[in-house]
């Protein structure tokens, strides 16, 4: 049996009910509610109502609370291509255009940390995974080719993200999410080809030292042999 058939097979079954009582009179000018907990039976009846305390309510407001703290809110910036932050399905797509970035490396791969010149790059991020694509031009549309990111640590598109440890922001906005979400991939201390696989036509090694002072050669870019519409919702 597939997960999906089991999701499907799934049956909820109401336990309990919260009732609000209200006085109907407007002469009476008693505004407050009185609330009840009523437990439900196998058989779907309503049980005694029980007087909902402070602490229950304390306890629904906070897990409502938590559930709701990690949806980024305010200004969409003019780098985002696409988001969803609804809960369970937050999905961002966003790019940078091409420029200087600061890269670190493990000792094994005798590259110095320093500044590099870069080209485009597309992030994906679902579901707390991460995707990077690079692309050619500085600003990316819908019909924009994808290009492998000319990085360590990314398999296909996937990125491995081992070697940084960032804090989530609990109340963020678009801005600082995906500044956490860059931060995870720049603040990574680059180490292996990612599935042993070169993403450059030239030995990736040398494509990274000599970005370091030239423009990134854009013949070094492997296709995908998808577009960004292929990866927006």
């Amino acid at each position: 049996m597939n997960e999906l058939t089991q999701n499907i097979q799934k049956m909820m079954v109401p336990k309990a009910a919260i009732i609000a009582y209200k006085y109907e009179d407007r002469r009476n000018s008693d505004t407050r509610y009185f609330i009840e907990l009523r437990p439900i039976g196998k058989s779907g009846q309503m049980g005694a109502g029980i007087p909902v305390t402070y602490e229950f309510m304390n306890t629904l407001l906070e897990s409502y609370t938590e559930e709701m703290s990690g949806i980024p809110a305010g200004r969409i910036p003019e780098n985002m291509l696409a988001c969803n932050p609804r809960k369970g399905q937050e999905e961002y797509i966003w790019y940078n255009p091409p420029g200087k970035r600061q890269m670190f490396f493990h000792k094994d791969l005798n590259i110095q940390d320093g500044m590099f010149n870069l080209p485009g790059i597309v992030y994906h991020v679902k579901n707390g995974s991460m995707d990077v694509f690079a692309f050619k031009g500085k600003r990316p549309v819908e019909t924009t080719p994808l290009f492998r990111a000319p990085f360590f640590n990314v398999t296909g598109s996937s990125v491995c993200l081992g070697s940084s440890f960032l804090e989530k922001p609990q109340n963020p906005t678009f801005l600082s999410l995906l500044d956490y979400w860059e931060k995870r991939f720049w603040l990574t201390e680059f180490s292996h080809l990612g599935g042993n696989v070169n993403p450059t036509v030239s030995n990736l090694v040398i494509v990274t030292e000599n970005i370091r002072n030239n423009p990134f050669d854009m013949n070094e870019l492997k296709p995908m042999n998808k577009k960004l519409k292929d990866i927006l919702p």
